[in-house]
């Protein structure tokens, strides 16, 4: 049970790296012409942050995803090559 539960978390370490490198990697790639296509994505979440004011404390809690062709294909790499080494 406890290396399932390990695998599990190494691949969504590796899914949330395939993302972030895609994401880097479309953002560089929207200053090249013929490469700009891999920047064309979508911004969802709250557009202004939710703040929870109790006088004693304040919360503030805000959400924003910014995903990109270049994310969805970094993250589809880093699943093959977790299903490849793991």
């Amino acid at each position: 049970m406890a290396t399932k539960d390990k695998n599990i978390w190494i691949l969504i370490i590796f899914i949330l790296s395939g993302l972030v490198v895609g994401g880097l990697l479309g953002e560089l790639a929207s200053s090249v012409n013929w490469l700009n296509w891999m920047a064309f994505g979508q911004k969802f979440g709250l557009a202004e942050p939710v703040v929870l004011d109790l006088s004693v404390l304040k919360i503030t809690f805000a959400l924003m995803f910014n995903i990109n062709i270049a994310s969805i294909i970094g993250m589809t790499i880093a699943i093959i090559i977790y299903r490849k080494f793991i």
